[in-house]
């Protein structure tokens, strides 16, 4: 991250089915996973742990939260972008966008 503070928040329809349902407990479980890696990463600078050591469990940590984007990204472009496309229209062309602007924050990150 830059450091700056950008406003990423759009209009959303939140009564409708979100894509990623299907695979909630699944996130859920991953998202956790990647949270006791972040403790464990405050743990072990707080004991002085070797900087290597560090910067691996800080890599893991990193792939951890890249997977779920991965998914969530996957789910996004499987069903909420998918059935935007078949309505066509403003609609289409907006979360079209929106997946745009997601995957070049992905690859900023």
């Amino acid at each position: 991250m830059d450091g700056t503070t950008q406003d990423h928040s759009t209009t959303h329809d939140h009564s409708a089915h979100v894509g990623y349902s299907g695979d909630k407990e699944l996130i859920i479980k991953r998202l956790k996973r990647a949270e006791g890696q972040v403790r464990g990463l405050q743990r072990m600078v707080e004991e002085d742990t070797y900087c290597i050591d560090v910067l691996t469990q800080v890599s893991a940590a990193t792939r951890a939260l890249e997977t779920v984007a991965l998914q969530l990204l996957d789910d996004h472009l499987a069903h909420c972008v998918a059935e935007a496309a078949r309505q066509g229209g403003d609609i289409a062309d907006q979360k079209v966008k929106e997946a745009s602007a997601a995957i070049a924050r992905l690859v900023r990150s």
